[in-house]
Formats: structure tokens, sequence, C-alpha cells
């Protein structure tokens, strides 16, 4: 929720159900109908739809289900009818095989943003934001910025590879008889491969 003008749902991959005939479609309209009634007709309401590319996937791939199509189909129907709101409703569809998207949910976004792995400054912002309070030394930071960069044709650590991964397991290293260190954190980076690079290369 974003306050009393606005608010903010996620749609994910639990709308897929557990395979029972129409069930797809059936949620995913559900989810879409309290977008709809939620927005009324003064509030803004962003809808997020976490994993796209299981949801709106392309329907000519080989692998795709009757049940699949229908449930990309009855996304698509979603989309179109939410023009009706006049620009309260915002869809946000993520998805890190943007490939794998059907056409049309592409040809039908207003605005499409790629998001590559961070930099090497962006790495060390995200050191410093993320351990902030615990005592880094630059030196031990430049280390832990050179570990997760990308070599050997290897790819560097994605945000979510450092925020969800990388320091959970240095912390689980140290908890609970002393503190983070630097160490810790390094020692997880020599653990931990980063996530493989997906379709098209995009993290």
């Amino acid at each position: 929720m974003l306050g009393s003008d606005g608010f903010l749902l996620k749609l994910s991959t639990r709308v897929r159900g557990v395979g029972h005939v129409g069930e797809m479609s059936t949620l995913i309209g559900d989810a879409f109908a309290e977008a709809v009634e939620l927005a009324g007709r003064t509030r803004f309401v962003t809808l997020i739809i976490d994993e796209g590319d299981a949801l709106a996937f392309n329907r000519g791939a080989e692998r795709a289900h009757h049940e699949d199509r229908v449930g990309v189909n009855t996304v698509i129907q979603k989309i179109d009818d939410a023009r009706r709101l006049n620009g309260r409703l915002l869809i946000v569809l993520c998805t890190n095989r943007f490939g794998a998207l059907d056409p049309a949910v592409i040809r039908r976004a207003a605005l499409i943003e790629e998001f590559d792995r961070p930099s090497e400054q962006e790495r060390r912002e995200l050191f410093r934001a993320t351990l902030r309070g615990v005592d880094i030394a630059d030196h031990a930071l430049d280390d832990l910025v050179a570990a997760t960069g990308p070599r050997d044709g290897r790819p560097g650590y994605t945000y979510s590879d450092v925020q969800t991964r990388l320091v959970p397991a240095a912390v689980a290293r140290a908890f609970a008889e002393r503190a983070l260190t630097a160490e810790d954190l390094l020692a997880a980076c020599a653990e931990l491969e980063p996530s493989p690079a997906m379709d098209e290369g995009k993290a």
C-alpha cells in the first residue's frame, strides 16, 4: 500500500495455480480485478508482475501448454482493459529473460528499461549501503568490489546476489559468536558463484 491515494500490488507466479483447467486465467483475472477495484475513480494503483516471463511468455514456444497460452491471452486482455483507467493503473512487468516474453506483450509496453549487473562503482556503493555500521576498511572494500566483478568469462554478481546471498552467507559465518568482518564477506565470495547469465546476457 502506498498511501491514501495509491496502492501497490504484486502479481507473482503463484497465479499459475496447480494446473486445474482455467485456474491460471481465473487467478490472473482476479488479480487485475482487485487492482481495478482499488483504483476506483480517483486512486492510482501500481501492479507489479514479478517473473513476468512465467506469465507472459511467448505463446509460439514449443513448450507452451494450452492452459499457459490461455493465461497469456488473459494477461494481454487485462493489459488492454487497463487503458480505460486513463493511466491510473500502472503495470510493471519484471523479467530477467526479456527474449522469452510474448511479442504482443512487448508491443504494449510504453517504456522498456534494462538493468544491467552493477558496475564497479555501483557495487562499491551497494556494499557501502548494505554494510553501513560494519567496520570495513577501504582496502577490504576494494577487495570485495574486485571479488564480485566479472572475470575469466564469469559474469559479475547481481544486486540480489550481493544482498540476498553473499551478505547473509557472511553473516551466517559470524553469527552469533562475533561481529561480521571483511574476512567473512571475502570467504563467502570464494564459496558463492554469481547467478548465471540468462537469455541474451541479461542478468
